[in-house]
């Protein structure tokens, strides 16, 4: 120990990461909370980073808007494509303020060089994915960069929607005792994604489906009882919870017997030590709904294709303000902790 000054030794650990963007910061997690509350929002102002979508009033009605940036690799993969990708995760994002979809906008960010039939094949599965949710493309925008500044294609899409009668749902309005419904099974697109990426298991599909069909059910059955919707896209499942639980300052016990996972994706979350709970997901969503309105709600999702196998999973708490936890199979009970850094890079 001869020559060591216990005054001035540091601790090993690495110094976190203040002044430049890491890919953590897309990860949907702690960090992406981090960079848009003290960055973003913090030269913005006066802007609600914790829903999915905005209700603005337009003429006395309710309009939803909402947009999002699609920067998924491989481009296409089992299941989907960026394409399909980037209609469907618009749409579920103004479902989740219980808004029925009516028109998207579509800008394309292109890489010089790009073949353009692959343009092509996006394009026609934008047109039919958008078709298939009942929704028009109204306007767009297209760009052409150098070849090497981007990555082939990135798109972003922008939605309005009308909000449905009876439809509150809020990240702020979660309620103690409130149930807490997951829509489906977890943790199918980032194990797609990494599967079609790294050559593994190509029987693993994405779930990347519209939901908000699901929505409309689900609000017809318990209108402003629905008091929260999330899908939980980056982050996955743990984000989601965390992010509802934050907002609406409660606590989420849940049981983590009822979360359903896909014998596939399961192994390879327990091969490559990834947790499912942290893997995105394009295809679920989970509710927070009053009590008094949970047995119709839950009778309502399980009659349609995409709500079939949802399941009650937990209860909201006075708190502690935004901690998660989940019963285990042998009793005990765990903190369920957000993404900090970057699990799946390039998801969505």
């Amino acid at each position: 120990m001869t020559g060591l000054d216990p005054l001035r030794a540091e601790c090993p650990l690495p110094r976190a990461e203040t002044e430049r963007l890491l890919l953590g910061h897309g990860s949907g997690g702690l960090l992406s909370a981090e960079l848009i509350d003290t960055v973003i929002c913090a030269e913005l102002g006066d802007t609600d980073a914790t829903q999915d979508a905005a209700v603005v009033e337009v003429g006395g009605a309710e309009v939803v808007f909402s947009t999002d940036g699609f920067v998924v690799t491989p481009r296409f993969f089992p299941g989907g494509d960026i394409g399909v990708l980037a209609v469907h995760g618009t749409v579920n994002d103004l479902a989740m303020r219980g808004a029925r979809p009516v028109a998207l906008a579509l800008a394309y960010l292109l890489e010089e060089g790009l073949p353009l039939d692959e343009l092509r094949a996006v394009t026609a599965s934008v047109a039919r994915a958008a078709a298939g949710c009942g929704v028009r493309i109204v306007t767009g925008d297209t760009k052409v960069v150098n070849r090497g500044a981007a990555d082939g294609i990135y798109i972003t899409t922008t939605g309005i929607g009308v909000r449905l009668p009876g439809a509150e749902p809020s990240a702020t309005a979660a309620r103690p005792g409130d149930a807490v419904v997951l829509s489906g099974p977890i943790g199918a697109h980032g194990t797609a994604i990494l599967c079609a990426r790294e050559g593994l298991d190509d029987d693993i599909r994405s779930d990347t489906r519209p939901l908000h069909d699901l929505v409309a059910t689900l609000i017809g059955a318990g209108g402003p009882a629905i008091h929260a919707l999330r899908d939980p896209t980056r982050g996955g499942l743990a984000g989601a919870l965390g992010e509802i639980a934050e907002s609406s300052r409660v606590g989420v016990e849940t049981e983590e017997a009822e979360v359903a996972v896909p014998g596939r994706v399961a192994t390879v979350c327990e091969l490559l030590g990834l947790d499912p709970w942290h893997v995105a997901n394009e295809g679920v969503l989970v509710a927070f709904v009053a009590p008094s309105a949970v047995d119709s709600a839950l009778a309502a999702m399980r009659g349609t294709r995409a709500g079939a196998e949802a399941r009650l999973i937990g209860r909201v708490t006075a708190g502690p303000p935004g901690q998660v936890t989940a019963r285990t199979p042998l009793g005990a009970r765990r903190i369920v902790d957000r993404l900090v850094g970057e699990q799946l890079p390039r998801i969505c």
